[in-house]
């Protein structure tokens, strides 16, 4: 369903300019409400049908860790990278059992095993709830009302549509505030792992690849979804493609992009450039460090940080590649060529009124001057360790419950609480050496950026070096054992102020200053960028309606594209890779890690056919959040599964250029010959091969 927004006249030749450099071919994470239909049949003769895109909608999932996938079979069959599965990996394994290092393959569905904290999300429905929201903050209210006024109306919606289907219910803000659509899913809490391939061959080529092309990588994983301890059927769900797909084929990718920026504003911009990027990278830099240095200790120590090291080297590569395209004075200055045009056909045609760019810069302003308290204490980059994540859960949730749900922070309400529960109460292992290095550099960190004499800074140190202070607080908690949380969560705020868990009265004792730092963000940042912002995105697609995506929120957008190489430097990229060019690329490393190939794949090399395709690029528009999203043709046949961006993609998140940007897939034949010819995982293969769909798929 499109909706209609209403928006203001402007002079149609600054909305042509500003219109012009976004108008290329393969450009945007749409919509499933909103998906240009007519332009992908003008550009490439096919139509998707109304069918063929509610298929695609409800074969797709997102995995609530911060990854996408598809169901594959009517038997709850669900796959995504293997990094988006590493998390229920790493926690099912032990010390005697390194699933993440070995593999895994359940045989039979009772070998399957639950994943203790693991939530899967379907779109269902979508409703525009716009005149709803807004209808909650009158013009007459101050921003920091009006901005209340709105979460506290959008707390309301969830909970009534959540109380009458039984739904997960989530309203989404979309062009900063102008749309707001209520989100409806299914939700499934019930995931087992089926299949993952070693770390060595889901990562082959380790950090050093990561980001590049050629790959030579099977990073998938396979889940089964299950209600009432039986496997769900499905009546949507993504047949398998037979013959893969072909240089110049068009290709669907369904999935979760988790956020761009290409709406934002110069200020918005130069923040994240000058302040945000350069912050996290020096954070990740130190944690990095110290995860290595645990990690060498022992084994076992290696075992447990690798999941935590991998997310953080791969966070780094990202955000240097953000800062790079940042950096770049030639795209900064058309951004800003552009909206110095908009800007003063805008303010030509409101003299007198406020300017929404300066207010915004000045929203900005406040956003560096609260930077560092709110990213170290509220956002708790001073605090990274799962139990103190526990023990601020517990102290928030507390106090929150006891409040009107129109009243609460956003992430209390009343229909996010089932979600906050089963994160609560996983029965995940928790290693308190990892959880004790984590804490320790954490408050480095935060002291460094706040100083020892910041209150928050005071309370987590208690006169101790960081170490120290690490060191008692971890030692200290019984935060580790689910029951205890539970009986905590249960008794309430009394039992929450009652406790003496070290963890739970740091939390306690931070909690003025985090949430004084949160009120100023939400009334002088979240709320102005709001109101403007969308004043600002009414301006720019006032003419066409919106006619260019709104920037990625991980929520499901469909892109499209062709399977295509690319140039680098002088030298033509092809879009395949091979099984042969894995073989290949090992032995020119010396077959040493990260270019070590998995014993199983050197154990079967001779029952493979070694040119079946691997990898492949396209020009898909995607971003982090995208991994794990199903590839498909034409028909809706899966014919791989996003697994990464090159390096050149990471610019994506300001602007679609498609000379050399490229989305990665493992290539839906790759994975076939892999789960035959080297794990004899035939009975997967089997169910991937015998699955049909339902519903008329193409519409020509």
């Amino acid at each position: 369903m499109k909706t209609r927004v209403h928006i203001f006249g402007l002079i149609p030749i600054i909305v042509l300019a500003l219109a012009a450099p976004w108008a290329l071919a393969d450009e945007g994470m749409w919509l499933y409400n909103a998906f240009p239909k007519e332009r992908v049949e003008k550009e490439y003769g096919f139509t998707p049908t109304q069918a063929w895109l509610d298929h695609l909608r409800l074969s797709s999932v997102r995995f609530n860790n911060g990854g996408s996938g598809s169901f594959v079979s009517a038997d709850g069959l669900a796959f995504t990278n293997h990094h988006v599965g590493a998390d229920c990996i790493e926690k099912l394994g032990t010390s005697g059992a390194d699933y993440l290092k070995a593999g895994f393959y359940a045989k039979s569905r009772a070998e399957e095993v639950k994943c203790p904290d693991l939530e899967l999300n379907v779109l269902v429905a979508i409703e525009d709830v716009s005149a709803k929201v807004k209808a909650a903050a009158p013009s007459a209210m101050s921003t920091a009302d009006a901005g209340q006024a709105q979460r506290s109306a959008m707390s309301g919606i969830e909970k009534e549509c959540a109380t009458s289907t039984g739904l997960r219910c989530d309203v989404i803000t979309l062009y900063s505030g102008a749309v707001y659509n209520l989100y409806k899913y299914k939700k499934y809490t019930d995931v087992r792992l089926v299949f993952a391939p070693e770390f060595a061959a889901a990562f082959f080529g380790g950090d050093p690849d990561n980001f590049t092309f050629p790959r030579y990588d099977l990073d998938i994983t396979f889940f089964r979804v299950y209600e009432n301890d039986r496997p769900v059927h499905l009546d949507n769900y993504l047949q398998w493609s037979n013959g893969g797909v072909k240089d110049g084929d068009l290709i669907f990718v369904s999935g979760h992009p988790g956020g761009t920026d290409r709406l934002d504003t110069v200020s918005q911009l130069e923040f994240l450039k000058n302040t945000d990027y350069p912050s996290r990278l020096a954070s990740y830099k130190k944690r990095i460090g110290a995860l290595q240095k645990f990690s060498a200790e022992s084994a076992e120590n290696a075992r447990v940080a690798q999941e935590d090291i991998f997310g953080l080297q791969n966070s780094q590569k990202a955000i240097k590649g953000r800062e790079e395209g940042l950096n770049d004075p030639s795209a900064l200055s058309q951004i800003d060529k552009a909206e110095h045009e908009l800007e003063k056909a805008y303010m030509d045609q409101h003299p007198g009124e406020p300017n929404p760019w300066d207010e915004i810069s000045n929203a900005t302003k406040v956003n560096r001057e609260i930077y560092d308290t709110l990213t170290y204490v509220e956002r708790t980059r001073g605090f990274v360790s799962r139990l103190a994540g526990y023990a601020r859960t517990l102290v928030r949730v507390a106090d929150e419950k006891s409040k009107p749900n129109g009243e609460r922070l956003r992430e209390y309400r009343d229909s996010a609480l089932p979600s906050v529960e089963q994160q609560l109460f996983s029965t995940a292992p928790i290693y308190k050496g990892l959880e004790t290095t984590n804490l320790t550099v954490a408050f480095t960190l935060m002291r460094e950026a706040l100083g020892p004499e910041d209150p928050a800074v005071k309370a987590a140190l208690s006169g101790k070096s960081p170490e120290e202070a690490a060191q008692k607080l971890i030692s200290g908690t019984k935060l580790e054992d689910p029951t205890v949380r539970k009986q905590l969560y249960d008794g309430g705020k009394a039992a929450v102020e009652a406790s003496n868990d070290p963890l739970i009265v740091l939390m306690r004792t931070v909690d003025a200053e985090a949430r004084a730092v949160r009120k100023r963000f939400d009334d002088e940042v979240d709320a102005v960028e709001r109101r403007d912002g969308a004043t600002i995105a009414r301006a720019r697609f006032a003419q066409a309606g919106f006619s260019q995506p709104p920037d990625a929120n991980f929520t499901l957008r469909l892109s499209y594209g062709t399977v295509k190489g690319y140039e680098e430097k002088g030298k033509k990229i092809p879009a395949f890779t091979t099984f042969s060019g894995a073989f290949q690329h090992a032995q020119e490393h010396g077959n040493k890690p990260p270019y070590e190939l998995a014993a199983s794949w050197l154990k079967m090399k001779s029952k493979l056919k070694l040119d079946t395709p691997l990898n492949y690029v396209s020009t898909a528009d995607i971003i982090g959040g995208n991994s794990g999203s199903p590839t498909v043709n034409r028909a809706g046949e899966v014919v791989g599964i996003i697994f990464d961006g090159n390096i050149q993609s990471l610019v994506l998140d300001f602007h679609y250029d498609d000379r050399q940007a490229r989305a990665l897939s493992v290539d839906s034949r790759g994975i076939i010959e892999a789960l035959r010819k080297i794990y004899g995982a035939d009975a997967l293969a089997d169910e991937l091969a015998g699955t049909k769909a339902a519903v008329k798929m193409v519409g020509e």
